[in-house]
């Protein structure tokens, strides 16, 4: 008779998304028993959310990827580490004397940016081949933030983030906090944080749908999908006349005198017109931005994904430099990063000039390092990439035209994937590398490090020991550089020697606690917000650049929306293509990929609630179940991302619809027709 082992507690942190929350794990042996917030946390105070409840279910899915798997005639068989990195280096040594390094391609995803040493060691070895062929999640989602804050201020990396403390006045826009848990700015334990924020003033949250977080904020506006620009417009041209700081633009801006011209015909009538919205409303919320002085705004994907996404930021940040609210307490600071230090570093501005675009596609920019994933199926067909590394993704549900990627995938010489679970991608795939879940290793969150809600950081130790033939990603990225003669990780170290805390130690050596006080502490906070690092020692001349012209002719160029148009939406239980399905979730009711439109629109459309319909683009088609809800405005097909079945890339395209200066596919206000299925 087995006896039960006693139950442990152990302290560690949740790396499902950017709140990162603090939980604490309960094992008994080599079993994951309970996931619980842990109440001592000082950022998350105790909250998580079901994605880390249901951290046990997911560390014992029956989809694990136990043991190194190559592809052998047809099918994916069981291999030793030693056969799979040997046979992976041959071909890929092949493929870079044949074609040339860029004919290796890596795309690091969502999985890969919670996996700090996983995704350092990508990085690095796609460097040391020679490599440009980068692709992430960036360009899928969120380019329009990175190119706003190189235009208006000189670098990419900036990221605004809500002053929670003092902040009065707060503005969401396409964005569902208490369901998502925020975008490139954390919202660990989000109900008190939202309702902290109402009381202590007005949140007004501005999406075409009744979300979660309307429900609970002081003002709703629901506008047309994919005219939020227009209301940031308007309110940017009322407050230049009345409401702007005035002294502060002078000394600390330039181009206010082109920003009040791209602006000027949006007045009352005119956002009115374009956004739907009353002319009343919009009135409140300018006569609130006036009361207050200063606001924290916020984009999330609602915005950021649609063809409107590079003027919205662009509109949203100039809102805060005509009221002075970046830098200052009541406002927005900008979050530098524990480990990354940026407010600490010498930076440079940038001269924002894109790099050559893909020889398949020589029409999109390529900036940051990266190529966008726009192109990455064209880039297969033309035979330029020829291997595609994939870390921690699922990109056949993520990317555009997802049943050409999947031809596309079937044509690549080596197809990688490391990962936790099955996936999609995984079932295509010429090597399976068997990755340790987020409780079998130690981690810091470096990649995420500009996310977090404070100036702080978290270490957890692992919960469990690897199970079965599981390595961290690092090591089969190490050893195969080593059979490349190429040292992937920092400072000469020995893959086969050192651990995965003797990697992290590197990565917290900026920071201004040392390694083995991070582990002993195991979260910290240095500072709740940092004020004055970029206006002090970043901006050129000290100056905004409020009127960049790329994005004034953006402003110029948009057209009103479609009459029925696809948008996204976020879902509590699963992020992305993790935790879709019913095992995942400790037997909880998992979310449902529904699409909800209007009364309205579906009676237009002939269809009824729970009836199969039939949702078409000008790039492709997919059937799904309809849900009938009044609480989304009419004109707009609400998606879930992330599943196979309805696959929202099946409406998207790589080749139309991009966006010209991100490479970025439009996935929100796209044009879309809604029949019953056939």
């Amino acid at each position: 008779m087995t006896v039960a082992a006693e139950p442990v507690d152990h302290r560690s942190y949740c790396r499902f998304c950017i709140a990162q929350c603090g939980i604490i794990v309960t094992t008994s042996g080599d079993r994951v028993v309970a996931v619980k917030g842990d109440p001592d946390d000082p950022i998350s105070g105790g909250y998580t959310c079901p994605k880390g409840r249901a951290l046990g279910a997911f560390h014992h899915s029956p989809a694990r990827l136990d043991h190194p798997l190559a592809r052998r005639d047809g099918d994916l068989v069981r291999v030793s580490w030693d056969e799979l990195l040997d046979d992976l280096h041959a071909q890929l040594a092949e493929i870079v004397v044949e074609s040339g390094p860029d004919a290796v391609a890596m795309f690091l995803a969502t999985g890969s940016a919670y996996d700090a040493n996983g995704r350092r060691a990508g990085d690095r070895l796609l460097r040391s081949l020679g490599s440009r062929s980068r692709y992430t999640s960036t360009t899928v989602d969120a380019p329009g933030k990175m190119l706003v804050s190189e235009l208006m201020a000189g670098h990419p990396g900036l990221l605004p983030a809500l002053d929670h403390d003092n902040a009065t006045l707060v503005l969401l826009v396409g964005t569902n906090p208490l369901v998502s848990h925020g975008h490139t700015n954390a919202f660990p334990n989000p109900s008190v944080r939202l309702r902290q924020l109402a009381a202590r003033g007005e949140l007004w949250v501005v999406d075409p749908r009744r979300t979660e977080t309307a429900k609970i904020a002081t003002h709703h506006l629901a506008p047309r999908p994919g005219t939020d620009y227009a209301l940031l417009a308007f309110l940017v041209r009322e407050l230049l006349r009345d409401g702007a700081d005035q002294a502060y633009l002078a000394e600390h801006a330039d181009g206010v005198a082109r920003l009040a011209a791209a602006v000027e015909r949006f007045d009352l009538p005119q956002a009115a017109a374009i956004t739907g919205l009353e002319p009343d409303e919009l009135s409140r919320l300018l006569a609130a931005v006036r009361h207050h002085g200063r606001v924290a705004g916020q984009t999330g994907t609602g915005a950021t994904m649609s063809a409107a996404a590079n003027v919205t930021e662009w509109l949203m940040w100039a809102l805060h430099v005509v009221t002075h609210s970046y830098e200052v307490p009541g406002g927005m600071w900008f979050q530098p990063g524990f480990l990354h230090r940026l407010h600490k570093r010498d930076l440079h501005p940038s001269d924002s000039v894109p790099a050559p675009g893909p020889r398949s596609r020589p029409e999109l920019a390529c900036r940051w390092g990266e190529q966008p994933c726009a192109a990455l199926a064209d880039e297969i067909e033309a035979g330029n990439v020829r291997a595609l590394i994939v870390l921690g993704g699922n990109p056949v549900t993520a990317l555009p035209e997802a049943p050409r990627l999947v031809e596309a995938f079937r044509k690549l010489d080596v197809l990688v994937v490391a990962d936790v679970v099955e996936t999609d991608t995984t079932a295509l795939a010429t090597h399976v590398l068997p990755c340790t879940g987020q409780l079998e290793r130690p981690d810091v969150p470096h990649t995420v490090d500009q996310f977090m809600p404070v100036l702080g950081t978290r270490y957890t130790p692992a919960v469990v020991a690897a199970g079965a033939e599981r390595k961290p990603m690092w090591w089969p990225l190490a050893q195969l550089g080593r059979r490349f003669g190429i040292a992937v990780l920092p400072g000469g170290l020995d893959p086969d020697g050192c651990t995965d805390d003797d990697l992290l130690a590197t990565l917290v050596e900026r920071s201004s606690v040392g390694f083995d006080e991070l582990r002993r502490e195991r979260v910290v906070v240095e500072q709740q917000a940092v004020f004055g690092w970029v206006e002090r020692g970043l901006l050129p001349e000290g100056r905004w650049r409020v009127a960049p012209e790329p994005l004034v002719s953006q402003l110029k160029a948009l057209a009103p929306p479609a009459p029925l148009v696809l948008v996204p939406h976020r879902q509590l239980r699963h992020l992305n293509s993790q935790l879709r399905e019913p095992a995942a979730t400790a037997g909880a009711r998992p979310d449902l990929p529904e699409i909800l439109v209007h009364p309205a629109d579906a009676e237009a459309a002939g269809v009824v609630h729970g009836q199969a319909v039939e949702v078409r683009s000008g790039a492709g088609a997919l059937v799904g179940t309809l849900r009938v809800d009044e609480e989304i405005r009419r004109g707009a097909v609400s998606m879930p991302h992330g599943y196979a079945q309805p696959n929202v890339g099946n409406l998207t395209s790589g080749r139309v619809g991009v966006d010209p200066l991100t490479g970025m596919v439009l996935q929100s206000g796209v044009p879309v027709e809604l029949a019953p299925a056939s």
